[in-house]
């Protein structure tokens, strides 16, 4: 304890170390800070380094033999309830259905309609063609004398009388309307062009010349003379209100911004200068005290996981004497030799016999099988007779090599 608390004495929170010698720059009041804060520190954060250790290995033991198993089990059952039952419906009653009605629509939809395509719609449907393509034939032929006949009513009782109208009546008509209608165009043109040129030379000395005097010699002096007295007017005004502007602008220097100028360079500035300079204090001093807590907490943190990993230690230690080890001299010691005396005693003769009892089942079985077998053969040899032997043809293949022997040879020479 005395090397921990030396430690956090000196050391700082960058993990150099402290004090005049170390060349830190630290003063007395962050050594003399420190050590105190850290003991606090210590003394507050190992309970809970301990309870928070003691929560995670109860959470992982948690996890490790409770909620895992417990998990497995749930989700076998929810398979067992849900899937498998799902999946069988699926596979051995939706899928033979499908496959069922599949098959039924095919035979009964499919191959109906296409019978009823190939045999009965398409015969009706080239029957309906070849009549309606006879049919439009005779109407086009029909049609086709109808329009010569009446187009050729139409040339001769319409088009050719009209065409003599319009050539020897309709024509000269409109050439003396024509006529006629440009001789009385030029005559108005003549008569409108003689009165426009005594409305322009009416206009020109009635209206045009008297405006033009009366803008010249009336209009134009009078306006320069308005122009003049307002210019005057306006150099009038503008003189008066630079005036009042000027007076209002020293007014307002020497009353206000003058004495405020005074006040904020000789009052203002000063004190808040001071006060930052208390702030930045303050500051300074909350900011090492800050620092020095976090790095107690950190320090006290890492301490209080040797203390609990230790007192954890102790408390396995304490576990497994108390309970595990008599636990397992009562399994080795105890247990195991009754279960070796049962298993020789009472299991294995009961394997044997529940084997012996199988082999004869299974031979009695077979046994049965066979009697069956010879009783249906018999049966059908009864009633159909011995079943014909296939007849042997020769192919005109080479027959198999027979297998060598002492006697015999391969070679061209000694082959018999």
């Amino acid at each position: 304890m005395r090397g921990v608390l030396g430690g956090m004495e000196l050391e700082k929170s960058d993990g150099r170390v402290g004090g005049a010698a170390g060349g830190g720059g630290e003063g007395c009041l962050v050594t003399a800070i420190r050590l105190p804060v850290r003991i606090v520190v210590l003394v507050l954060v190992v309970p809970v380094r301990m309870l928070w250790d003691a929560l995670v290995v109860t959470g992982r033991w948690l996890d490790d033999a409770l909620l895992r198993p417990v998990g497995r089990g749930l989700l076998w059952l929810a398979r067992a309830v849900f899937v498998w039952p799902l999946v069988g419906l699926w596979r051995y009653l939706l899928t033979p259905l499908g496959q069922l009605a599949l098959w039924l629509g095919k035979v009964l939809i499919v191959a109906s309609a296409m019978w009823l395509y190939r045999w009965v719609l398409t015969p009706v449907g080239h029957a309906l063609m070849w009549l309606v393509r006879g049919v439009g034939t005779v109407l086009a032929a029909i049609g086709a004398g109808a329009y010569a006949v009446l187009a050729w009513l139409v040339r001769y009782l319409v088009v050719v009388p009209a065409v003599w109208v319009y050539r020897w009546v309709l024509t000269p008509v409109g050439r003396a309307v024509m006529w006629l209608v440009r001789g009385v165009g030029l005559v108005l043109a003549a008569l409108g062009a003689g009165a426009v040129a005594v409305l322009a030379w009416l206009l020109r000395y009635l209206v045009v010349v008297p405006a033009t005097w009366l803008y010249t010699w009336v209009l134009t002096p009078i306006g320069r003379a308005v122009a003049w007295c307002a210019r005057g007017v306006a150099w009038v005004v503008g003189m008066v209100v630079r005036g009042v502007g000027t007076a209002l602008y020293w007014i307002t220097r020497v009353l206000f911004v003058l004495p405020a100028l005074a006040v904020w360079r000789w009052v203002l500035v000063p004190v808040g200068r001071a006060v930052m300079w208390l702030v930045r204090g303050v500051g300074t001093v909350l900011a090492v005290i800050g620092r020095e807590i976090w790095d107690a907490l950190g320090h006290a943190w890492r301490v209080a996981a040797h203390i609990s990993l230790v007192v954890g230690r102790f408390l396995a230690t304490l576990f497994r004497w108390i309970f595990v080890e008599p636990v397992r001299w009562v399994y080795r010691s105890v247990l195991t030799p009754i279960g070796h005396a049962v298993r020789d005693a009472v299991l294995r003769p009961a394997a044997r016999a529940a084997r012996s009892v199988g082999r004869a089942t299974r031979q009695a079985l077979a046994s049965a099988r066979e009697s069956v077998r010879q009783a249906r053969a018999d049966f059908r040899r009864m009633l159909f007779g011995e079943p014909r032997k296939p007849l042997l043809t020769d192919r005109g293949e080479p027959p198999a090599r027979q297998a060598r022997t002492l006697g015999s040879s391969t070679t061209a020479l000694t082959k018999e």
